[in-house]
C-alpha cells in the first residue's frame, strides 16, 4: 500500500529537562506527582505545544511509580508506554 494517509498520526517527544543550579542536574516539573529521581522518569509532549504534557511517568518510592495521561492517549497506550520504560534500563540504577 503506497500513499497511506498519515494525517491522524501524532508524534510525541520526551520533554526537554531544564538545568537546575541548586541540584546540579537536569530536572522536569512533575507538579508534586513524582517524588524520587530516576532514569525512568519522563514526560511526553507534542511539538506544537510543549507545555501540554500528554503523559508523565515517574518514581514515587523504591518500587512504586505513578502514571498520568490524557488525550490523545488511551489507558492501554499509556500503560504500554510505561511498561516499555522498564526495558533496557535495569542496570542503570
Amino acid at each position: 500500500m503506497t500513499g497511506q494517509n498519515m494525517d491522524n498520526v501524532v508524534e510525541l517527544h520526551n520533554k526537554t529537562p531544564i538545568w537546575n543550579d541548586e541540584t546540579q542536574s537536569y530536572v522536569l516539573n512533575f507538579h508534586g506527582r513524582v517524588t524520587q529521581a530516576s532514569v525512568k522518569n519522563f514526560q511526553l509532549v507534542h511539538d506544537s505545544d510543549p507545555e501540554y504534557i500528554v503523559m508523565q511517568f515517574g518514581r514515587t518510592a523504591d518500587d512504586i511509580f505513578t502514571m498520568d495521561f490524557r488525550y490523545p492517549l488511551c489507558a492501554f497506550q499509556a500503560f504500554a508506554i510505561a511498561l516499555s520504560s522498564f526495558d533496557g534500563k535495569l542496570a542503570c540504577e
